[in-house]
């Protein structure tokens, strides 16, 4: 596995090693022993799995303290623009956001750490999983408006999907009292 850093302390994009023959093809999702000589957590205690039709977009969501969720995220099929905002309010990137491409075909993966939002929009129907470290909490959940004007992301699709709690969510600036860019 290859382990890209960004510029965001504890946030990464991972390159499984793809093995691929006229049969198909092969990769570790997960290898307990590549993870923690990163330093990464390995100690994941809930999968879920999501379809999405091209133009969905879920998020940001997250939980609170103390159930809030790592995430290894990747697409079993189609891509996706995944987005993770850091909410950490003593981080010197705080309020800052990170985007990946993740696609069925190269098979990328991100790990997002404890202490961010999380939303992807589908750009072609796709199947989505994660890995928790924290179980589902329904009275920690919180999230950010996906179309916040502070933070403004570019989420590449126009007219996007959105459930109707996605659009009652509040503003970074509503959350957070610490303001950055």
């Amino acid at each position: 596995m290859q382990i890209r850093e960004t510029s965001i302390k504890g946030l990464v994009e991972i390159f499984p090693r793809v093995f691929e023959d006229e049969r198909g093809a092969f990769f570790e999702s997960f290898n307990k022993d590549a993870f923690e000589k990163a330093g990464l957590p390995v100690h994941f205690v809930q999968d879920n799995q999501s379809f999405s039709t091209k133009g969905v977009l879920r998020g940001l969501h997250f939980q609170n303290a103390p159930f809030a969720q790592g995430k290894l995220v990747r697409v079993i099929v189609g891509r996706v623009l995944d987005v993770a905002v850091d909410i950490r309010p003593d981080s010197p990137t705080f309020g800052t956001y990170e985007i990946f491409e993740l696609d069925a075909v190269r098979n990328n993966m991100a790990y997002i750490p404890e202490g961010f939002a999380h939303g992807f929009a589908a750009l072609e129907d796709s199947v989505f999983s994660y890995k928790c470290t924290n179980v589902y909490n329904k009275a920690a959940e919180s999230g950010i408006i996906w179309n916040d004007p502070e933070l403004a992301i570019d989420w590449g699709i126009e007219n996007p999907i959105v459930s109707e709690k996605d659009w009652q969510l509040e503003s970074f600036k509503a959350l957070f009292s610490k303001q950055t860019h």
